[in-house]
């Protein structure tokens, strides 16, 4: 029988802590619910109820989205290797773009990163734990996202990467505005 409780404890955090990749799902009112994998330096835990974490540039921006509709999320942590476990984080989250006046302190606990797109603050009110034994046991050889993602966004001028959001990440897979710009 898994765990429910409303807050991370030091063996949560040390898990957390210890995964080379986590997943994020979030949904507007109406529309797609969006699930993405995320990596790199990206993940603080604040406090047994805040988790902070990065979002890259990528293909899409549907978190951005969905988050000014319906503040929910869902942060999902699997074991990959060693004991079977699975971890949940479930609450209300905001966004932060990097024009936003929070950006500049926040952005602080994370390593520089080309490509940094958006912020998301998560306040937990439910961790959940299951077994995990249907997730199979893998070795990470590499991190894509800091051999091949990362670099070529920071290969980026402010213009270019500018661009690039206005193409790519303004709108969610629904068309709803991601907020990147104020325009």
């Amino acid at each position: 029988m898994g765990i429910k409780t409303n807050k991370l404890n030091r063996s949560f955090r040390a898990f957390i802590e210890s995964q080379p990749v986590f997943f994020v799902a979030t949904t507007a009112p109406s529309g797609r619910v969006n699930m993405s994998p995320k990596g790199l330096d990206s993940l603080r835990i604040m406090s047994d109820t805040e988790i902070l974490w990065l979002s890259m540039s990528g293909s899409g921006n549907e978190t951005a989205a969905h988050i000014p509709q319906l503040a929910r999320m869902t942060l999902m942590f699997c074991s990959f290797k060693g004991d079977p476990l699975t971890l949940r984080t479930y609450g209300d989250a905001e966004v932060f773009h990097v024009r936003d006046p929070k950006w500049n302190t926040l952005i602080q606990n994370f390593p520089t990163y080309g490509g940094a797109r958006n912020l998301y603050r998560l306040k937990i009110d439910l961790v959940t734990t299951s077994c995990g034994s249907g997730v199979p046991e893998m070795e990470v050889t590499r991190s894509r996202a800091e051999t091949d993602l990362e670099p070529w966004y920071a290969a980026k001028s402010d213009a270019e990467m500018n661009a690039f959001w206005r193409k790519k990440n303004l709108t969610s897979l629904d068309g709803d505005p991601t907020g990147l710009f104020e325009d």
